[in-house]
């Protein structure tokens, strides 16, 4: 097995710029091990940048090599088998190698070869990967390239990119900037999110993510990688099979690529997985577990839905339009056929909530990404419930759905299954955190029907006023049993969080922004439902851009609190102190149709109330 670790930092310090948790740098024998070979770099560095003038291996011979080395598909899926220790936590190898491509290169496959076969072929050569270009920049950001020395048009560079002729790395004082302050700015966050994605491959390429290896009657239930077999206390004949069975196993694959017969390596694999289950088997995952985590990769079901949802959603709206003007047999149809297929990804998306639950072995609203995908589940169900004699709310829910699906897949969410943060490891997390986050559902679907209203106002004419009227009066009484029902939810889920609060903080209020926050938005929702009691505020425009605009206010406790602002509930704060540029949009689209809609509804609806 080849094995490379490159020093990722030249300073003085080899902890400096690493001592941030949320960074994962901690690792100091893989930076220990990038001391001692980086005199390897540094040859290869100069190789590249000295004889032949800064001028590039050709990608096309690079890739020509792997794929001449590269194990069939069915080997490399029983490989990612393997179960591993990432960060305390067990899982296949085939989640970390799908992560690991996605999240460095934004892709799931590398000139069709898919990720467990990338991964394998990185553990087996890692010297060839040190310079195919994997890592993705983002777009539009020229700094990153100027600093690096790479073309302006270059969207992925590779690990040597980093470094310069004497082997420091190029992004070094950049990265101490940035890493220096709580709030780093865009241009400062895209240098660290590069300096990540290629430590996580430098990981790959080490080796040293490949902790494989349960220690015999270790008290914390530790796995080592092939790298650390030196420092741990394997005796006798199990110090001879772990030390055997990795360099064995590439042996057989350099014969199994000649003959294509991968028998033997397949029974080494099965040996390695006969040892984790002898000495790790208390915290090792059951087989169906790790099926099921497996086939939740393969199918990826929440970053597929949100493009099934916008598909359908819109056709359906389209319909349901159509449908005002020009009512019949087959446009009745094919609204329906919509209305199944919807609840049909909301079933779907309900078994991949199961899914998640089931492989992580907790409730699937523990993160940022599990609590998005749980408010657009909570906004289906409540809409699919509510809209049951009602397709424009169905159509609206299902568009709405996407939009919070397609968020939750945006590259500043980490989608992967981690281990419980300690505090959100109690009881309390099935109760006041379904709760409290289920009631953004609707308040949700409050604000997409809000918007769904001042379109129809919107389309009204003299000639269809009738039809569009009827819409709009039942569209108002159901955005009234959203919030009201969210209005609900949101209460009791803060007396609940009092309670959660006493037994952890030992106080049932105290004033943390989290619970101020909900508190306002209890206040404003309340007001939001009671204006249609106050002889001024009855009308249905009025009533539409209140559900709307009172949505910041869930915004605020739900992104602010956790990203902006310091607290006991501030559990991502400093992750995305930017805000997306969609979300200025969005205001400005809500501005401008209540502007719009405004005159049409004073000129058709303000006499009839």
């Amino acid at each position: 097995m080849g094995v490379l670790v490159l020093n990722l930092t030249k300073s003085k310090n080899c902890f400096h710029l690493i001592d941030l948790p949320k960074y994962r740098v901690k690792e100091c024998f893989a930076i220990f091990c990038g001391l001692i070979l980086m005199k390897m770099l540094l040859d290869l560095v100069q190789m590249k940048e000295g004889s032949h003038a800064h001028s590039k291996v050709k990608k096309e011979q690079i890739d020509s090599v792997i794929k001449a080395n590269l194990v069939a598909k069915a080997h490399a899926a029983k490989f990612s088998e393997l179960v591993i220790q990432d960060n305390g936590r067990m899982k296949p190898l085939h989640t970390y190698a799908s992560q690991l491509l996605r999240k460095i290169s934004s892709s799931n496959t590398y000139e069709g070869m898919d990720a467990n076969q990338v991964f394998l072929s990185m553990t087996e050569f890692p010297r060839l990967w040190v310079e195919v270009p994997l890592v993705n920049l983002k777009r539009g950001n020229d700094s990153i390239r100027k600093v690096l020395g790479v073309p302006i048009k270059t969207k992925k560079i590779t690990l040597l990119d980093l470094f310069d002729e004497e082997g420091v790395n190029k992004l070094d004082p950049y990265l101490e900037a940035a890493t220096s302050k709580n709030n780093p700015n865009q241009f400062e966050k895209d240098f660290i999110k590069v300096y990540e994605n290629v430590f996580l491959l430098n990981e790959a390429l080490s080796g040293s993510i490949l902790k494989i290896f349960p220690l015999p009657d270790d008290e914390g239930n530790k796995w080592v990688s092939y790298l650390e077999l030196g420092e741990s206390n394997f005796k006798g004949r199990d110090s001879m099979a772990v030390r055997s069975l990795l360099p064995a196993y590439f042996q057989t694959l350099a014969q199994a690529r000649k003959t294509g017969d991968y028998g033997q390596a397949n029974e080494l694999l099965d040996g390695i997985k006969k040892f984790q289950q002898k000495y790790g088997a208390e915290v090792m995952p059951s087989e169906n577990k790790i099926k099921a985590e497996i086939t939740y990769n393969k199918v990826d079901i929440f970053n597929r839905l949100y493009k099934y949802f916008a598909v359908i959603g819109v056709l359906m709206f389209v319909f349901i339009i159509i449908q005002i003007f020009r009512e019949g047999k087959r446009i009745n149809f094919l609204i329906k056929a919509c209305k199944y297929i919807i609840w049909t990804f909301f079933v779907l998306m309900t078994l991949g909530l199961i899914a998640r639950w089931y492989i992580s072995g907790h409730a699937p609203w523990s993160d940022a990404y599990e609590s998005i995908i749980y408010v657009a589940w909570a906004t289906v169900f409540f809409g699919l419930a509510f809209g049951r004699k009602s397709d424009l709310t169905i159509a609206s829910t299902a568009f709405v759905a996407a939009i919070i699906l397609w968020v939750a897949n945006q590259s500043w969410l980490d989608p992967s299954i981690s281990n419980l943060v300690p505090v959100l490891d109690s009881y309390w997390l099935m109760i006041h955190v379904a709760v409290i986050v289920g009631s953004y559902g609707p308040f949700t679907l409050g604000l997409i029907l809000g918007t769904t209203i001042l379109l129809l106002i919107l389309l009204t004419t003299q000639k269809n006023k009738a039809k569009m009227d009827l819409n709009i009066k039942e569209l108002i009484i159901i955005t009234e049993m959203a919030l009201t029902v969210g209005l609900v939810m949101l209460t009791i889920g803060n007396f609940l969080g009092g309670q959660w609060a006493n037994e952890s903080w030992g106080r049932y209020w105290g004033w943390d922004p989290k619970e101020t926050w909900a508190l306002i938005s209890i206040m404003i929702y309340a007001f939001v439902i009671h204006a249609r009691l106050v002889p001024g505020l009855r009308g249905k425009w009025t009533f539409a851009v209140l559900s709307i605009f009172a949505y910041a206010s869930i915004m605020m406790t739900y992104f602010g609190v956790n990203f902006y602002l310091t607290g006991l509930h501030s559990y991502a704060s400093g992750d995305v102190p930017v805000t997306p540029s969609f979300v200025y949009y969005l205001i400005a689209f809500f501005v401008v149709l209540s502007a719009v809609s405004y005159p049409k509804y004073k000129k058709l609806y303000v006499k009839k109330e």
